[in-house]
């Protein structure tokens, strides 16, 4: 299954048990892709009694284009809402991790009003951008800005497009445009990439009925989501999902 961005970029992904009411689309971390384990392993839960739909970012797995590391990945998870929408669902909420977060929290705050998802959760993702505190972020740097850092990320399956040259605004800065839209943040108090302070920045940011989960043990994303945590997100978006006022029938689907 295959679907083009509004940017022509073709996406790759999985459309997991089709037919139920509530959709959920998932956007996963940085080098991850509907393929690994982990991602497949909570599609797969959270697919019990909902439709989930799956696409790799651009730059990543078997979908083209470029990763932009958060920033044009907006289109990509647009993507995936418009798909949700054209397979009859009204009800269509966004979950991401990680980068994936970051990109569902972006998406949410800027997307026009007729087409933001109907709830959104966020799982370990950054609060701002450049983040250096840990050793795993020290890392990542090295890999997106680094010649030779690059070219391991393309070892690691991740296409990478050229460095920012204007700084998009940050998580933190967009979340207070997410509500009405019902908020869910998840963090973990293990999480080695991205201190808690994110997530209640976040929090902060974001204001309204925002709820958070500070998750006791918990690490770093799609790799640390139990199966528990993953039924308990999947509670919340049943219970918090809105349906659309005005779904889109409109798009590309190859």
């Amino acid at each position: 299954m295959a679907v083009f961005t509004t940017d022509r970029v073709r996406l790759a992904g999985v459309v997991v048990a089709p037919g139920h009411e509530l959709a959920v689309v998932v956007g996963h971390g940085f080098t991850n892709n509907v393929s690994r384990p982990a991602v497949r392993r909570v599609l797969h839960r959270l697919a019990r009694g909902r439709t989930v739909v799956a696409l790799d970012f651009r730059g990543h797995g078997r979908s083209g284009g470029r990763s932009t590391v958060g920033v044009d990945e907006v289109l990509d998870l647009a993507a995936g809402v418009d798909l949700a929408r054209r397979l009859g669902h009204d009800r269509v909420a966004t979950l991401g991790f990680s980068m994936g977060a970051s990109v569902a929290l972006r998406h949410a705050a800027l997307a026009p009003p007729a087409e933001r998802p109907g709830a959104v959760v966020a799982v370990s993702g950054p609060a701002r951008w450049f983040e250096r505190e840990t050793p795993p972020m020290r890392r990542l740097h090295w890999l997106v800005e680094e010649p030779a850092g690059r070219v391991l990320a393309r070892a690691l399956g991740v296409r990478l497009g050229a460095a920012w040259r204007d700084v998009p605004p940050s998580p933190v800065e967009l979340a207070r445009h997410v509500p009405p839209t019902p908020l869910l943040l998840v963090h973990g108090d293990r999480d080695h990439y991205f201190p808690v302070a994110h997530g209640r920045s976040l929090q902060l940011a974001a204001g309204g009925d925002t709820e958070l989960w500070l998750e006791r043990g918990m690490r770093h994303a799609e790799s640390a989501a139990t199966p528990d945590l993953v039924d308990r997100m999947g509670a919340w978006l049943d219970a918090n999902t809105r349906r659309s006022a005005d779904p889109r029938q409109d798009g590309h689907v190859a």
